[in-house]
C-alpha cells in the first residue's frame, strides 16, 4: 500500500523533521503547523504495538502521521498474511517514492510497472524489511502520479526528495520523463530507478536503468526480421525522444547490413489520428514488409486496430515488431488485433522457469487472477530488489551510498540472475516473441544473455564510447578507451 500526499491532505509546506515522532505533542504541533489531521485514539493504540526510533538519519524521517499511516499500512499488510505474526517488529521505516503515470494516455502502461514495485515492496517488508545497521526498516512507498506531463515528473521528483525526503525514486517510462527528471536528480545527487527499455545515448551517475538498451532490444529485433522476413522497413514511433532515437539507430543499422527504409512517420503521444500512418504504410509496402513500431500508450489502440481492417497483417506479407507491445497492451487492445505481431523484450510471461512462474503467480495474487505480466512488471520489480540488496551492502539508506554499493549487486530476477554493470546497466537476456490468441508471446528466439551498451556503436557521435563509473575520471559517463 502506497500512501500519496492527496490521500492524506498534507500542504505543499516543505517538511521540516521531527526528532521525536512518537509523541502525542509532536503529533499535534505537526497537524497543526502543516494542516494534517492528528491521528486518532485507534491509530495511537495500535502504534504501541510498533518499534519507532526515538532519533532517526534525516532521510529515515517524515511527518509523524505520514509515518504512523505507512506503518499501519503495513502492520495492516502483515496481519492479513496468514504466514506470517499479526505484529510488526520495525525498529522504523524507510521511504521510497513511486512516481508513474496513473492517469493520462500512458496510464494503459504505467499502472503495471508501479504495482510491480508495490508488490516487491509487500515481499520485502513481510521478509522483515531491510537491515541498517542493525536495525529492521520497513520500507515504506509514497506515490505521486506523473499523469503523462513530463513537467509533472520533474515537479513531483523535487517534491518526493525535497517534501517528502525519500532515499530513493522508482519511476518514469517514456524517455521524455526521464529526460525531465534528469536535472533534478543530477542536482540534488539523488537516485532513480528508471524500469524502461529507451534510446540509449545516456549514462547518468544519478540514475539506473533496468530496462534495455537499444543493443539488447531494437537492434536484435530488427537483425531477426532482416534476416527472416525481408529488407524493407517502415518506421512508425510516437513523436518524442525514444522513437525518433531509436529509429535513427535502426536506419543507421539497416543500411550497414543491407537493408532499407522505406518511410518513417511520427504521431503526437496523445493522438489517435493514425489514418495517415495506416495509408503511407500501405502505399511504401504495397506487398507486404517490415513495420518498427515504437508508438507508446493509448494510441496504439487505433493502430493496431486500423492496421487490421487495412490488411496489415501476417496473411498479406506484413511483420510488425514493437518495442513498447507488453502483455498489458495486448490485454487492453484485445489480442485478435495483435496476433502475430511481434516484440523484442527480455521477459515474457510465458517464460518458462520457477522464477518467472512464481512471479507471476505472487503478480496474479496481489492485483488479480485476470493481470498479467511483462517486461517493464519484471524489470521495475526487479530493480526494487536490487535497491535492496545495495542499501544493506552499504549498511545505509543514504542514496550516495547506496549508489556506490550498487554496481556488482545481483538477484535472480523472473527472467534469471542479473547483475548491475559499471555503466549503470544491466546484462539481460534478449527475447523476440510472437503474439498468440490468447494474448501470450510464443518465444521464436532466445539470443541469451547481452551485455548493456547505452552509446550506440551505430551513430558516428557515439562509436566507440563507453561508460563505466567505477573510473576515477571526469568523463566517466561517455569516453573512448585508449
Amino acid at each position: 500500500m502506497a500512501i500519496s500526499r492527496q490521500d492524506h491532505g498534507k500542504s505543499n509546506k516543505k517538511r521540516e523533521s521531527n526528532s521525536n515522532p512518537a509523541s502525542r505533542g509532536a503529533w499535534r504541533s505537526e497537524a497543526t503547523r502543516t494542516g494534517e489531521q492528528p491521528p486518532t485514539l485507534q491509530e495511537r493504540m495500535m502504534l504501541a504495538t510498533i518499534k519507532v526510533p526515538e532519533r532517526a538519519a534525516s532521510w529515515l524521517l517524515v511527518t509523524a502521521r505520514t509515518q504512523l499511516l505507512g506503518l499501519l499500512a503495513l502492520a495492516a499488510v502483515t496481519a492479513c498474511d496468514g504466514n506470517q505474526s499479526a505484529s510488526v517488529s520495525f525498529d522504523g521505516v524507510v521511504k521510497v517514492g513511486i512516481l508513474h503515470s496513473r492517469t493520462g494516455t500512458m496510464a494503459i502502461s504505467e499502472n503495471t510497472v508501479a504495482e510491480a514495485e508495490l508488490m516487491a515492496i509487500e515481499e520485502i517488508n513481510n521478509s522483515g524489511g531491510i537491515t541498517i545497521q542493525g536495525k529492521k526498516l520497513a520500507i515504506f512507498p509514497v506515490e505521486e502520479d506523473g499523469a503523462s506531463n513530463w513537467s509533472t515528473f520533474s515537479t513531483k521528483a523535487e517534491q518526493l526528495i525535497n517534501y517528502e525526503q525519500v532515499s530513493v525514486v522508482f519511476g518514469g517510462w517514456t524517455s521524455a520523463s526521464r529526460k525531465a527528471m534528469l536535472p533534478v536528480f543530477e542536482r540534488e545527487d539523488h537516485l532513480l530507478f528508471y524500469p524502461i527499455q529507451y534510446e540509449g545515448q545516456e549514462c547518468s551517475k544519478n540514475i539506473f536503468y533496468a530496462g534495455a538498451t537499444p543493443n539488447q532490444q531494437a537492434e536484435p529485433g530488427v537483425r531477426w526480421l532482416l534476416e527472416n522476413k525481408g529488407k524493407d522497413f517502415f518506421l512508425v514511433g510516437s513523436d518524442y525522444i525514444y522513437p525518433r532515437t531509436v529509429n535513427e539507430i535502426i536506419a543507421a543499422q539497416l543500411a550497414l547490413l543491407g537493408g532499407q527504409v522505406v518511410g518513417e512517420r511520427y504521431i503526437p503521444l496523445e493522438s489517435t489520428n493514425v489514418a495517415p500512418i495506416i495509408d503511407a504504410i500501405r502505399q511504401a509496402l504495397p506487398e507486404g514488409g517490415n513495420v518498427i513500431n515504437t508508438i507508446n500508450g493509448e494510441s496504439n489502440l487505433e493502430f493496431f486496430k486500423q492496421a487490421r481492417e487495412a490488411g496489415i497483417t501476417p496473411e498479406n506479407g506484413f511483420a510488425i515488431m514493437s518495442f513498447s507491445i507488453a502483455e498489458e497492451e495486448i490485454s487492453a487492445i484485445g489480442s485478435r488485433y495483435l496476433e502475430g505481431t511481434y516484440a523484442t523484450w527480455s521477459y515474457f510471461q510465458s517464460l518458462e522457469s520457477p522464477a518467472s512462474e512464481k512471479f507471476t503467480s505472487d503478480f496474479k495474487r496481489m492485483h488479480g487472477l485476470h493481470r498479467v505480466t511483462s517486461d517493464p512488471a519484471a524489470a521495475a520489480y526487479t530493480m526494487v530488489h536490487l535497491w535492496a540488496e545495495a542499501a544493506e551492502k552499504a549498511d545505509s539508506v543514504d542514496p550516495r551510498m547506496v549508489r556506490e554499493s550498487l554496481i556488482g549487486v545481483g538477484f535472480d530476477a523472473p527472467q534469471g540472475r542479473v547483475e548491475v554493470q559499471p555503466n549503470h546497466h544491466l546484462a539481460k537476456l534478449v527475447l523476440i516473441g510472437e503474439v498468440q490468441s490468447n494474448g501470450m508471446f510464443k518465444i521464436v528466439l532466445n539470443a541469451g544473455v547481452v551485455n548493456p551498451s547505452p552509446w550506440s556503436n551505430f551513430l558516428s557521435e557515439s562509436r566507440g564510447y563507453i561508460c563505466d563509473w567505477t573510473t576515477d575520471r571526469p568523463d566517466a559517463g561517455k569516453f573512448r578507451l585508449p
